[in-house]
């Protein structure tokens, strides 16, 4: 007998999360300031990693156990990315005040929790060891990428391209190429409607041998050692995952699956 997936069981509770939920929920506010008083929330509240493994499973379907996405840019690398930047995206995505179609049902508090979880999830995402071999660009034009990068990017996601914490400025070293010239355009065109409105105007006229210049440098920032995984390091919280040759499909651990994150009170 064929054994569901973890992606068919999540769409079924998916298609419940959005059936059930209020359409007109937060359409009285504005959806920034909905966000803001989530993440405040959150920020106020102390992480449990145990239960943020739990709630992980979650996002495990597409980030993959280690965090890490895939190296062709369809998922984002999270593992070890800021807590404070993990929270406010998420709050973010939750209240509309970033469009992401494919990530918003798992964001719903049905499927992922409440405050309580999300502050959980991003720590235990935060302290997760990041690939050292992440997707690059073609490596050609690395002298104007690290010219343009020293113009317009050092002042708020640093030299090394680690972020800001206090500011939730996403570390971006370390990330895939193809994730980072899609968020590129979308936020040079608009349609990732939670961009710093300093950056849009600040990347506003980037050709596009510019914009695959920097971003190309910006992919072979290396993150510092401690914050990198060793080689053929997996996930140990997740030892019944089977991960394809690819990296991509997950299997469930046999005969459980955990059931949606229900909020903590």
């Amino acid at each position: 007998m064929k054994v569901p997936t973890i992606r068919s069981k999540l769409a079924a509770w998916t298609f419940a999360a959005l059936a059930s939920a209020p359409i007109t929920q937060g359409l009285a506010q504005d959806a920034a300031t909905v966000a803001k008083a989530e993440y405040d929330q959150v920020m106020s509240l102390t992480p449990d990693l145990k239960n943020g493994r739990k709630v992980y499973i979650t996002c495990a379907v597409c980030h993959l156990p280690e965090g890490w996405g895939s190296q062709d840019g369809t998922y984002p690398q999270i593992a070890g990315q800021l807590r404070t930047v993990i929270i406010k995206q998420l709050a973010d995505v939750r209240a509309r005040n970033r469009d992401n179609p494919l990530m918003y049902p798992f964001s719903v508090p049905r499927i992922l929790g409440g405050p309580q979880n999300i502050a959980d999830v991003a720590g235990y995402v935060a302290q997760l060891p990041m690939t050292p071999n992440n997707g690059k660009g073609p490596g050609v034009d690395l002298e104007l990428g690290a010219q343009l990068y020293q113009e317009h990017c050092v002042e708020c996601h640093g030299k090394e391209g680690m972020g800001n914490e206090a500011e939730h400025l996403p570390q971006i070293a370390g990330q895939h190429y193809n994730y980072l010239m899609r968020q590129f355009d979308a936020i040079r065109t608009g349609r990732r409607k939670n961009s710093d409105p300093k950056m849009v105007k600040q990347i506003r006229r980037f050709t596009l041998r510019e914009e695959s210049a920097v971003l190309d440098y910006l992919s072979r920032l290396s993150p510092p050692k401690d914050k990198l995984a060793a080689a053929g390091w997996t996930n140990p919280d997740f030892p019944s995952f089977a991960r394809s040759p690819h990296g991509m499909e997950l299997a469930p651990p046999p005969h459980s699956l955990p059931p949606p994150a229900v909020p903590m009170q």
